[in-house]
């Protein structure tokens, strides 16, 4: 059966508990300071699910209700009574939506395992830190005062133009957008291709900080199942004649967060389908720099007919640099040119010097191939590990950073990420890579790069013998 899009009971008893307790702690019967009843408490006398109240509070932190004391519990934050007025229900639910993200942003934790990235001692401080420097220097002392074009730096869109063309993408530099990284792609696609009511298809699970763009964008999300070899077509194709989509948004290769790849009949059915069906499709490839130049890309077999494509620098360079870009058609990419334009005049030339001298330098290409071995050195000691102690890695690992791990038995997801917060260890449950987070509760995004850490071996160990 199609997955169907989110307008569930479970949301709406979220929602409810959420709304029940913020007018007790409006009228004040509720005071700052309290401690609000623990989730199993509340769970079994409000006949709730754990997961739904977690949300709930989840909910409340984010509207500035609520805090988390790690090991003690939930309270009423000392400041509620002097909150300004309440964001809109839509920007509150994209705040919802992208809570992980807050997380891996402002909070410190002594170990990431679910974090998005490697950590600083594979990327910014590792070798490739000699030459980032050096390349910032010089990139500082060659910008040109003024905004430079919307378009972004004419070398680095010529380099990137030669990269795809070695993935048989054939393009050249005018149909090169450089934004704020690949977020900043996803949103200008959003703002120009989709109104508010109208419907996209996005895998499930997938990338939540896209699902939190449309939910800001009133775009109504149908999540697609993902298999181990891509999006499952048959519930698309029941949906598609149902729903009549505008665009599809997915990662086709070492997708985040399940760490498989499209196979090369069902990247030819995607096409037929999008074709058939009348709709767009946004390829997300934020390891395109680590994978083969001959995988499936959609790109490649479409040549941006109706393929958009979308990657980035953040995961293989340097989070900081925040560098992206959009490959697409002419005439879609000079659209949103002039949408980047309109909103936020042009990219950074400086920092697009600083990755174009990389790349140039040659210096890039022997980082990528560090953080290669790297990552085939701790892929092995991972995946034997969740052997060991018992716990499935579902689908096959084709690149990327991610493993898609059941959780020991004993737990949900949430419980397991809140127990290890109170250990100083980060953990991205599964259910947060659903658009209606109803999805399974029974895995989590492991960043491959930190399970050798002896804390996190120890804690999981500790985990599955609970």
């Amino acid at each position: 059966m199609p997955h169907k899009p989110s307008q569930s009971l479970p949301d709406s008893k979220v929602e409810s508990l959420a709304g029940r307790v913020a007018m007790a702690i409006d009228r004040g019967g509720i005071v700052a300071g309290t401690k609000l009843r623990s989730i199993r408490d509340c769970a079994a006398k409000e006949g709730l699910s754990r997961n739904t109240v977690v949300e709930a509070y989840d909910r409340l932190i984010a509207r500035g209700y609520a805090e988390a004391r790690p090991g003690s519990g939930y309270y009423v934050r000392k400041t509620a009574g002097q909150r300004t007025q309440a964001a809109p229900p839509h920007v509150t639910e994209a705040v919802d939506v992208v809570s992980l993200l807050r997380e891996q942003l402002e909070q410190q934790y002594e170990v990431r395992a679910g974090d998005g990235r490697p950590p600083a001692s594979w990327m910014e401080n590792s070798e490739l830190g000699t030459y980032l420097r050096r390349a910032r220097h010089r990139a500082l002392s060659d910008v040109e005062h003024g905004y430079g074009t919307p378009w972004g730096y004419l070398p680095l869109r010529e380099t990137i133009a030669r990269l795809l063309n070695e993935r048989t993408i054939h393009v050249n530099a005018r149909q090169v957008l450089l934004t704020q990284g690949a977020n900043h792609a996803l949103d200008l696609i959003i703002r120009h291709f989709l109104d508010a009511g109208d419907k996209a298809l996005v895998d499930s699970p997938g990338y939540y900080p896209l699902f939190g763009k449309l939910k800001l964008g009133k775009v109504e999300m149908i999540g697609i199942p993902r298999l181990p070899d891509g999006p499952d077509l048959d519930a698309l194709q029941a949906v598609v004649h149902e729903h009549k989509p505008k665009v599809f948004f997915t990662q086709t290769l070492a997708h985040n967060p399940t760490g498989g790849s499209i196979s090369l009949p069902k990247a030819h059915r995607l096409l037929q389908l999008a074709a058939q069906h009348d709709f767009l499709i946004v390829e997300d490839d934020p390891f395109a720099d680590l994978l083969p130049a001959s995988a499936p890309r959609l790109a490649a077999l479409d040549q941006l007919e109706r393929v958009i494509y979308v990657s980035s620098f953040s995961k293989t360079l340097s989070a900081g640099l925040r560098v992206g870009y959009i490959a697409a058609a002419a005439e879609r990419a000079g659209v949103l040119c002039d949408l980047k334009m309109v909103t936020v005049v042009s990219t950074s030339d400086f920092v697009e010097r600083v990755v174009h001298q990389l790349i140039s330098g040659g210096h890039y290409r022997r980082h990528l191939g560090r953080l290669k071995a790297r990552l085939d050195a701790a892929l092995g000691p991972a995946l034997g590990f969740f052997a060991k102690i018992g716990l499935q890695v579902h689908s096959t690992y084709t690149g990327g950073y991610y493993l898609w791990v059941e959780v020991p038995k004993s737990f949900t997801d949430i419980e397991l990420a809140r127990r290890a917060a109170a250990s100083g260890i980060f953990l991205a449950p599964g259910a947060v890579f659903y658009p209606d987070r109803q999805g399974s509760s029974l895995v989590m995004r492991v960043n491959i790069a930190y399970v050798g850490d002896a804390r996190f071996l120890r804690f999981m160990e500790q985990a599955v013998r609970a």
